[in-house]
């Protein structure tokens, strides 16, 4: 800018300053000294700077002023860096002042001057070899300004870079701010002294002392005494920005130079806490550090994993307030399933340590056995559903003694083998309490190496005491006084647990009853997807249950898992018909009560021609397969209490089943058999 608008009649020289920008203004009358521009409206503005022309017009001729400023700056002494730089600092904040309204105006303008301040003073000795010029007006401050633009790129990439260019070039001038503020701590007490003569300076030629700190920018006190707070971030409207952008900037140079443990701390603040990067080898797994002074409590129980989070049911299968928090990455470190039997060691809360918020349970700090094997080794584990599945070929044998005669009558008409999907058809009051005890006792001493899990769902309270008494077992239980949700979460839990033993090439037997009651569990409890059965029954409610009763299954190689599950009938209920309906055809053994029989107290009242075993001839042998056959035959013709008058007689008269088949071959002639083979 020259004095071409000095020449220019008064009302062009005025349409001319109208066509400029506010910021442009602002420059103009930084540069022709007029104080208090930041505060002035554009209006305003144009009419001092019209009115100013003539004494802008005299001060960029008379040479004195800046002859005598530039004396003490030419002298060889220990104020000439500083006077140079603050003699510089006016002019310099021109080209700054132009920069700013593509970020943020006049505020803007006031930190980009701060830098130019800073930059000023490594230009010095540049500055030093022509006096004149560097105190004389609008030349010096331009060409002072073009040096400076040509360094402030290159800070600028350096600053972003170093940033891994996450910001876009437009903002990483501002981030170059804690780069720069070594260069302003070493030229800080020159540039303050600079500063304080500068200070005197203006106040002495406008007369005003108030104003100038309130001209040279809107909040930046150039006084010198909150130099180091300006150099960090200003005290103004760009304290907040400024101060952001410096940490920000720290902790990218933090995480970057420290390689991955320090890029981990880095994110757990800011914009990055929320971002899945692992950068520098870095795992999404955060261990927890166990330090020497920590006392560790051991823990056991079974694992609950849910959405993004696990727990260790430490007293039972329900939800309770002694459980222990598992993460997610710790899931997935460790291979963890649903079902697993969990060993480890929970952090002793230190004195004065108050657990409440999110600190509700403690977490787990370290894992020592899942199932009872190592770490290492429960990661081999093959997944239940690539497990072969095949027929029962093993047989589980329920008689025990002779005076138990359900369990004998089991054995004969409708035998269970390893693997077995057996379905008790019950009405209500027939005794299919007393039968899953009988067959559960009878597993226990017959096969003391299989695993047997009693899974009650909606029954008495007394029921659950009466079972875990009598059985040599694990009976989970959830009466009926809880809530439905509290029912499908147990029954869910205890098949996952029983998947995770067969996975490891155990026998496991789950006793459930009912799976009717879980039927109506999971049609409370589960979303409704607007597909209604006759009975009320939701279509999507009926999938859960033939999931649990569809895992039963005998392993190729080893490990089986037999589910014995009561279904109820003749309640009055069109919701437990639909129920039994959709499992009628999917178990491979069916043990029918009677009602009939149960009404006139004969017991165990099993209806002997609609109870039988698919593939029976796979656990029987060949002569046991011939005398059943010719004994079905011979009740076919008979009632049903007939049918079971007879059999409980020969029954009663033998000690073994052994006996009675060798009495039923004995007199029933061979001519009534039939069979061939």
């Amino acid at each position: 800018m020259t004095d071409v608008n000095a020449s220019a009649p008064a009302a062009d020289a005025r349409a001319e300053l109208a066509l400029k920008r506010l910021p442009e203004l602002q420059a103009l009358a930084a540069e022709r000294g007029i104080t208090g521009a930041a505060k002035l409206r554009k209006g305003e503005l144009v009419d001092i700077l019209a009115d100013n022309q003539d004494g802008t017009a005299a001060q960029n001729g008379a040479p004195a002023p800046a002859a005598d400023g530039a004396a003490p700056a030419a002298e060889p002494s220990d104020a000439a860096p500083a006077a140079e730089a603050a003699a510089a600092e006016a002019p310099a904040e021109a080209p700054a002042a132009k920069a700013a309204p593509a970020r943020r105006g006049s505020r803007r303008a006031s930190a980009s001057s701060a830098e130019a301040a800073s930059l000023a003073a490594e230009l010095a000795p540049k500055a030093s070899t022509e006096p004149v010029r560097a105190t004389g007006g609008h030349v010096a401050a331009a060409e002072l300004g073009g040096e400076l633009e040509k360094l402030l790129p290159e800070k600028t990439y350096g600053s972003a870079e170093k940033n891994g260019a996450r910001r876009a070039s437009s903002k990483s001038a501002a981030a170059k701010q804690p780069a720069d503020a070594a260069t302003a701590d070493e030229t800080k007490p020159a540039t303050a002294s600079g500063e304080k003569e500068s200070g005197a300076t203006e106040s002495a030629d406008n007369g005003d002392s108030g104003s100038s700190n309130r001209g040279r920018g809107r909040g930046r006190n150039r006084s010198g005494g909150n130099r180091q707070g300006g150099d960090n971030a200003s005290d103004g409207g760009d304290s907040n920005e400024g101060g952001k952008r410096g940490q920000q900037g720290g902790q990218n140079d933090q995480s970057n130079q420290g390689g991955a443990q320090a890029d981990g701390e880095g994110r757990g603040r800011g914009r990055y806490r929320d971002r899945k990067r692992g950068r520098g080898g870095q795992n999404d797994i955060d261990e927890p550090e166990i330090s020497d002074d920590d006392v560790l409590i051991p823990v056991a129980g079974i694992l609950d994993v849910l959405d993004n989070y696990a727990f260790v049911r430490t007293t039972g299968y329900l939800p309770g307030p002694n459980d222990v928090y598992v993460s997610l990455g710790q899931v997935k470190k460790y291979n963890l399933r649903k079902g697993d039997a969990v060993v480890g060691a929970i952090r002793q809360p230190r004195e004065g340590d108050q657990q409440g918020g999110r600190q509700k349970y403690n977490a787990i700090v370290k894992i020592d056995s899942i199932n009872g094997l190592t770490v290492d080794s429960a990661g081999d584990r093959v997944e239940f559903g690539k497990l072969t599945p095949i027929y029962p070929n093993e047989r589980l044998r329920l008689e025990t003694a002779p005076e138990k005669l359900s369990t004998r009558i089991i054995d004969l008409i409708a035998p269970i083998g390893k693997g077995q999907r057996g379905l008790i058809v019950a009405p209500p009051k027939a005794g299919k309490t007393l039968i899953l005890q009988a067959i559960a006792k009878a597993i226990a001493v017959n096969n003391p190496e299989v695993h047997i899990m009693v899974v009650l769902v909606d029954e008495r309270p007394e029921e659950v005491t009466d079972m875990q008494r009598s059985v040599k077992g694990e009976v989970i239980a959830s009466t009926f006084d809880r809530p439905a949700e509290d029912h499908t979460t147990v029954a869910e839990l205890a098949i996952e647990r029983a998947k995770r033993l067969v996975e490891l090439g155990n026998d496991v037997v789950v006793l459930l009853d009912s799976i009717t009651r879980l039927g109506r569990a999971y049609n409370l409890a589960a979303p409704a997807s607007g597909r209604i059965l006759s009975g009320g029954v939701d279509a999507s409610a009926l999938y859960p249950p033939k999931r649990f009763f569809g895992a039963a299954r005998n392993i190729e190689g080893g490990g089986s898992l037999t589910i014995l599950a009561t279904a109820l009938v003749e309640t009055g209920s069109k919701m437990d018909e639909v129920i039994f309906e959709e499992f009628k055809g999917t178990g491979n053994m069916e043990l029918r009560l009677s009602r009939q029989l149960a009404d006139k107290r004969i017991f165990p009242a099993v209806d002997i021609y609609a109870s039988s075993t698919r593939r029976e001839e796979e656990l029987l042998s060949a002569e046991e397969v011939k005398i059943t056959w010719r004994l079905r035959r011979a009740l076919a013709g008979l009632e049903l209490q007939q049918q079971l008058e007879v059999v409980l007689g020969k029954l009663k008269e033998t000690q073994s089943n052994t006996e009675f088949l060798v009495q039923i071959q004995k007199s029933l002639p061979n001519g009534t058999n039939g069979h061939k083979e």
